[in-house]
């Protein structure tokens, strides 16, 4: 722990009475997931007695209006991160390692929603459902990590399957939108797809997904590995292992960018130590929090990006027990990307750091 954050943390620890709202600072507050954290810290009612908006240079001086009150975006290069106590880093990998080491120094606690920290040994990798005695204390990097959109839903379904019936392994394809790259990912979907139907003679350059993702599925997400995994397949693996804290967990996947604006998707396989009963799956996983299993009474109801929306909530479907093996089972998931994946995460995380008085 820094000295500003040791003085910081003691400083909360001893003060009379309840400790204060936070002062927070959102880095990459015009992304996609920045925006969507202003709109959850308004819609949830987090508390905080600042707020400061962060981005890049080119972001600076814009005005963004929060619980009615007008804030103007500063440039991180700008920024004194010693006001701030929580900093939620969304602005890309790059920005997290250049400045997280400057916030954490200057005293703040940094949610990061990078790849950046996550397998940091002293950086808690957190998905509150699952995890949440990591926030008990300060992290010693000053560091809490935000998982991977696709593994956050895939982790809170599978802690309650471990606890039942232990997991052996899971195989996962995912389906995963183009907001998974935020506004440029969206907007390009968009642009590739009125090409498209434009005909052969439209004239369009992918920037971000190639080939083009207009009516088409992409079995690439982030670069190859040696292995012949890509990068998002080996986060799943490893992220599960530490956030589950199951150091040997099987789990193999392979991830799919699909034409889907928003929410990502994914087919999951699993086998258990024990047979398992249906019925009974339904009732584990429809206990678990904010998890909503939309077959629970009607076998052919399923969830769909379409009509999940914007949700905070994780979607199942299409829960089936395997014909040739009792231990084992499969299920559909779906899931809000920018909430669920990556906003709603660390906001919940911030709210556990303040119900438990850790910040």
């Amino acid at each position: 722990m820094t000295t500003a954050r040791a003085t910081a943390a003691s400083a909360r620890a001893d003060g009379p009475g309840p400790s204060p709202a936070p002062r927070v600072a959102i880095v990459g507050a015009t992304g996609a997931v920045g925006t969507t954290l202003i709109e959850l810290i308004e819609q949830r009612g987090l508390p905080y007695r600042e707020l400061h908006l962060v981005a890049s240079s080119r972001s600076a001086g814009r005005t963004l209006t929060v619980g009615g009150e007008e804030y103007e975006v500063q440039a991180i290069e700008e920024f004194g991160f010693a006001q701030a106590d929580v900093a939620f880093f969304s602005a890309g990998t790059s920005v997290s390692e250049k400045w997280v080491p400057v916030a954490t120094a200057a005293g703040a606690v940094v949610i990061d929603n990078t790849i950046a920290f996550r397998m940091d040994p002293d950086s808690p990798l957190v998905v509150p459902q699952v995890n949440a005695h990591e926030l008990d204390r300060l992290p010693k990097s000053g560091v809490i990590a935000n998982p991977n959109c696709s593994t956050i839903p895939l982790v809170r379904l599978l802690r309650g399957v471990e606890d039942r019936w232990g997991v052996r392994h899971a195989v996962v394809s995912t389906y995963q939108a183009a907001s998974g790259l935020g506004y440029s990912g969206m907007d390009e979907l968009h642009e590739s797809s009125r090409a498209a139907l434009q005909g052969a003679g439209a004239e369009f350059e992918p920037r971000n997904f190639r080939p083009s993702l207009a009516f088409n599925v992409i079995p690439k997400i982030d670069r190859f590995l040696d292995s012949g995994f890509t990068l998002e397949e080996q986060k799943m693996l490893q992220e599960s292992r530490k956030i589950l804290g199951l150091p040997h967990l099987d789990v193999t996947t392979t991830c799919v960018r699909v034409p889907v604006a928003n929410c990502h998707s994914e087919a999951v396989y699993v086998e258990c130590h024990e047979p398992v009963d249906r019925a009974e799956l339904i009732e584990v996983l429809g206990s678990l929090p904010e998890v909503v299993v939309d077959d629970a009474h009607d076998p052919a109801a399923f969830p769909t990006p379409a009509v999940v929306g914007s949700s905070d909530l994780v979607h199942v479907g299409r829960v089936r027990i395997t014909q040739s093996n009792p231990r084992a089972f499969w299920l559909w998931l779906v899931a809000d990307n920018l909430r669920i994946g990556a906003a709603l995460n660390a906001v919940q995380i911030a709210e556990e750091l303040v119900e438990r008085g850790t910040l």
